[in-house]
């Protein structure tokens, strides 16, 4: 199974809880920088600093700036890899916007914008995070004329189509909540891709896609490819099955020729000889589409341990294939946060200790950690499936045997959790949600070092522990791979921010502070996460499944001797924690169950413990987590806007040094991205 991306949120992305230590500290800045840019539907739009991207030297700025370029020239690949018409809805809601001559204070024009700017969020028009289709408030009679207003000329220059054949593809799709309904469906008992509308496949089945795929696997294969990873699987008029990779002369040819052009002017500024042949190889990966190749590039980028700049950008993980096989387009651009490294560098300098006290089976430890590195870095540019949404961690590779005999990258984004911190301050969430003053006063002292510290330890630990039993496909749990993959890096996390270690190591200040991370996450697993579903639906997501999965089974095996409770408060519900030794051993119980079913491969038991326990919703619990939510008019989502990078040049045309700055709008970034 790949790993998630960016894999644990900040549980600030739901909850909007900080610590207010860090507050106080940064109050000068917070009146200097706004934060928040925009909000609607679901969605709160930030923007995040660069600090420390001034004082870098101007070579360095130049990397960043050509890197940054060509982390913006796949967005339209993610587009239509989330659904095969996206590409033409947003440009003809992007001309359509433009153009409009009619009133833009009218509630349809207002409408039609708040639409606007969610298929922009969502990259297309299915819900980033719950992967159901959003259906606009806007009537099909002012799509109609809005669109016939619009010159048949510059429409068609604009989306390739004439207004008919607009209409006939899109008026389906816009107004018909049967077609292309969910982007991912993972729902058991259905065939997961004929059911899911992303743009992967193509007149295929589940059973042939599975078949496909198992039969390019090697038995006993010790180095095995990433089969499918960058391509789209077809069936062709003759019935026969093949690939249509992404590469130069392929699919996406246009995109990665731009890509590769900022990838070469990247390559001759690159920090040292060993970063040069990263961006090579990653070049060489894009001309050929050589799963080979890409291996190759994944194991110099995680052997890169000295550049101060560092980069991802490719197709690299499985989240939007219910398969776990196809992987989406993304790229993220960063630099070494080198103070607040030095925390990263304490966990990955213990990581054989944690291994070997994992309370595992030792069947499943790996009995040499090796090359398990971890920084904390700035963001300077997010692209793809990182942007306008992204969380707060990276560990990748994904591959399990680069990770096994080359270790792994982790990365937490500090400039990230820094801007959602400053700007949900204040908002009212504690109170409603937390069950009294001890939990609220033990989270604005320890909460951000617990986020951050769970966070370390999820990436940099949790999915570099353990290992496959031999012959175990990575892909064996299927569907409900990620989920439990998921849930084995959060418990891993969860299980030692109560260890003694976290005190030895002066990583947390006393042994009350781990509370603030069990409280939080038990809230936040059992009810405050379902702010983010609709009343009625499942849970769809496979972090959401994850955390619930987590927090419902902990409740329910420490049932009978009540470690966890949910009790009435004035009419609301309230967690109530009330042995946290018992509910760490719980912990370790569910962590050790989980890391069996990910080394043996067992399917039915990841689908047994998934399905009985991630996936329904409590129905009254949710509505009235729904209405309390509703009160504090708060956006249970959070993006961001990139700030804008601009080169100055002398009289040679040579860059002498790049400018940052951060006043452009949501709207007014997204228009000009699609340009």
């Amino acid at each position: 199974m790949k790993y998630k991306f960016l894999l644990f949120e900040l549980f600030v992305c739901v909850t909007g809880l900080f610590s207010q230590t860090v507050i106080k500290s940064t109050s000068t800045t917070m009146n200097t920088f706004n934060y928040v840019v925009d909000q609607f539907a679901d969605v709160q739009v930030l923007r995040y600093e660069v600090p420390g991207f001034e004082s870098l030297p101007v070579k360095q700025k130049e990397l960043i700036y050509y890197l940054s370029e060509a982390a913006l020239q796949g967005r339209d690949i993610l587009f239509d890899q989330n659904y095969k018409h996206n590409l033409l809805l947003r440009k003809t809601l992007e001309t359509i916007y433009l153009n409009y001559s009619g009133d833009r204070r009218s509630e349809e024009f207002v409408k039609f914008t708040n639409y606007l700017k969610r298929v922009f969020f969502s990259n297309g028009i299915h819900h980033h995070y719950g992967m159901q289709k959003f259906e606009p408030e806007f009537s099909t009679t002012f799509f109609v004329e809005a669109l016939a207003s619009i010159p048949e000329g510059k429409l068609k220059a604009a989306t390739g189509e004439s207004t008919t054949a607009i209409l006939n593809t899109l008026l389906p799709v816009l107004f018909d909540p049967n077609v292309a309904s969910k982007r991912v469906n993972q729902s058991a008992g259905e065939d997961l891709i004929r059911s899911s509308a992303n743009n992967y496949y193509e007149g295929v089945t589940q059973a042939e896609v599975e078949a496909f795929y198992a039969a390019m696997r090697k038995p006993n294969d010790d180095e095995p490819l990433s089969y499918g990873l960058n391509s789209r699987l077809v069936k062709k008029k003759d019935g026969t099955l093949e690939e249509e990779r992404y590469k130069l002369g392929g699919r996406y040819s246009e995109q990665i020729e731009r890509i590769i052009y900022w990838l070469s002017k990247a390559q001759e500024v690159a920090e040292n000889d060993n970063q040069k042949k990263i961006i090579k190889t990653l070049i060489a990966f894009y001309q050929t589409g050589d799963l080979k190749t890409f291996d190759e590039y994944s194991i110099r980028w995680v052997k890169d341990q000295k550049s101060h700049i560092d980069f991802l950008n490719g197709f690299i993980e499985t989240y939007g294939d219910p398969l776990g096989i196809k992987a989406s387009w993304e790229a993220i651009v960063n630099f070494k946060n080198i103070e607040a490294t030095k925390r990263t560098e304490i966990i990955s300098s213990n990581a054989q200790w944690f291994e070997d006290n994992s309370p595992i089976d030792s069947r499943f430890k790996k009995k040499k950690v090796k090359g398990v590195s971890a920084k904390v870095i700035t963001v300077a540019m997010l692209g793809g499936d990182c942007y306008p949404a992204t969380s707060i961690g990276i560990n990748l590779p994904n591959a399990n045997w680069i990770r096994q005999r080359y270790g792994s990258k982790s990365v937490t984004i500090e400039n990230i959790t820094d801007a959602y911190d400053k700007a949900s301050y204040g908002n009212g969430f504690n109170e409603e949600f937390m069950l009294g003053r001890e939990e609220i006063e033990r989270k604005q002292t320890f909460g951000t070092i617990t986020d951050n510290l769970h966070t370390d330890l999820h990436e940099c630990l949790g999915h570099g522990s353990g290992q496959l039993l031999p012959g175990v496909s990575q892909d064996a749990l299927k569907a409900y791979g990620a989920t439990v993959e998921e849930a084995r890096a959060d418990l891993f996390g969860l299980y030692y921010m109560a260890d003694e270690k976290m005190l030895q190591l002066g990583l947390l200040p006393t042994n009350e502070a781990y509370k603030t991370a069990y409280y939080q996450y038990m809230m936040n697993g059992l009810m405050t996460q379902l702010t983010r579903i609709k009343e009625g639906d499942n849970i769809e997501e496979s972090h959401m499944r994850n955390r619930q999965l987590i927090a419902r089974w902990a409740y329910e095996k420490g049932a009978a001797q009540k470690v966890v409770e949910l009790v009435q408060l004035n009419g609301k519900s309230f967690v109530k924690i009330n042995d946290y030794t018992a509910l760490r051993n719980l912990f370790g119980d569910l962590l050790k169950e989980i890391q069996r079913i990910k080394s043996e491969g067992d399917y039915e038991s990841a689908k047994k413990l998934v399905e009985n326990y991630a996936v329904k919703v409590d129905a009254r619990l949710h509505a009235e987590v729904l209405a309390r939510y509703k009160k504090l008019n708060l956006a249970p989502y959070k993006g961001f806007v990139n700030p804008i990078y601009t080169p100055v040049y002398n009289n040679k045309q040579e860059i002498v040094d790049v400018q940052v700055s951060y006043n452009e709008g949501y709207l007014e970034q997204h228009l000009r991205y699609g340009k």
